[in-house]
């Protein structure tokens, strides 16, 4: 029997009304159904208006679904009981100007219903974990975007929850605070911690993420490993494989150009050459070295080249939608801004 999803979303949708005269309807969520399994770092990405911050929304219980269902942990999204069990960190944190990180955790934990006991104890803890140890009674209003990041990290753990929903969790940090972010979030991992997580830096989501989704104008474009993603969009990924040979540029062409779209690039003093195939196929690429050490040329190197993550993200917001009309990725990495945590 399988284990009860962490986040477990089938046929979701939402709609706006707009307009006071010539009322009509805009669509948030068009049936977005994904499944979050518990210990997964999952991310969430999209492009500006993909409808990303409205399903946050939906998850935290602050707005309602027009159609469909959400659950977390078993429990009704929304609900106190899931609230309860779940740690969120927005974009923007607003901590009240007068206190310290202390005191901000403090009031935190107060309204996360905390014993004195536990808030201490687990401030000293978290401050640790975030790096933020040492600049605990400095006034958070004097914090850098990125100690703010910490702080909002640390928030987001007072309560000790099993689900962490994370919005743009590494905005405003450096390399290495990006690196000391994704150690926190392996380590929460191991501890069999389910993060939720919206970014728009892709090599942070690569690095980190077991599972991705992308959306797009309200629909699920694609969920699963990166891996699986590239095969999904296979087909209108550019895909190509590099060799390095022993031959003239001339021979070369000559021996590949009949059978193969090839680029092929002079390298040295031109008895060396570098040959770009166009093909995502293991059989051309066994044909073009079978034809090669036919014609007594040796293969040097050989280097498949892998789709990375933002082609597949922009292969698959750039699909036509229900509708017929076109997604647009002018802006594609816009910060999207989420209301203040529900908790």
């Amino acid at each position: 029997m399988n284990a009860v999803p962490v986040i477990d979303v089938l046929g979701l949708q939402k709609s706006y009304s707009e307009g006071l005269l010539f009322r009509r309807s805009f669509h948030a969520l068009r049936g977005v159904t994904l499944r979050v399994d518990r210990g997964e770092v999952f991310g969430l990405l999209g492009p500006n208006g993909a409808g990303k911050t409205t399903l946050i929304k939906v998850l935290l219980g602050i707005i309602r679904a027009s159609q469909g269902d959400a659950n977390l942990l078993g429990l009704p999204a929304g609900s106190k009981a899931a609230r309860c069990r779940v740690g969120y960190l927005p974009e923007n944190l607003n901590v009240p100007k007068h206190h310290t990180a202390i005191g901000a955790l403090k009031f935190y934990g107060r309204l996360s219903r905390l014993d004195e006991k536990t808030i201490r104890l687990r401030s000293a803890e978290l401050l640790e974990l975030v790096g933020l140890k040492g600049r605990e009674n400095e006034l958070a209003r004097k914090y850098s975007k990125g100690m703010r990041q910490r702080l909002g990290l640390a928030q987001a753990l007072l309560h000790d929850p099993d689900l962490l929903i994370l919005d743009e969790p590494t905005d405003g940090l450096d390399p290495l605070g990006r690196s000391q972010i994704r150690q926190i979030l392996a380590h929460l991992r191991e501890q069999g911690k389910t993060i939720f997580l919206n970014s728009h830096i892709l090599q942070e989501v690569e690095l980190i993420c077991d599972r991705v989704a992308i959306m797009a104008k309200g629909q699920l474009k694609g969920a699963g490993r990166i891996q699986d993603l590239i095969a999904q969009f296979s087909q209108s990924l550019e895909a190509r494989v590099r060799l390095e040979v022993a031959g003239t540029p001339e021979v070369v062409e000559s021996v590949l150009s009949k059978s193969f779209s090839v680029v092929v690039i002079p390298l040295g003093d031109a008895t060396y050459c570098r040959v770009e195939l166009r093909t995502n196929r293991q059989v051309d690429i066994d044909r073009c070295i079978d034809l090669l050490r036919q014609a007594g040329i040796s293969i040097l190197r050989l280097d498949p080249h892998r789709p990375s993550l933002e082609q597949v993200f922009l292969s698959a917001v750039d699909e036509t939608d229900g509708d017929g009309s076109a997604s647009t990725v002018a802006n594609p990495f816009a910060a999207q801004v989420v209301p203040p945590s529900a908790q």
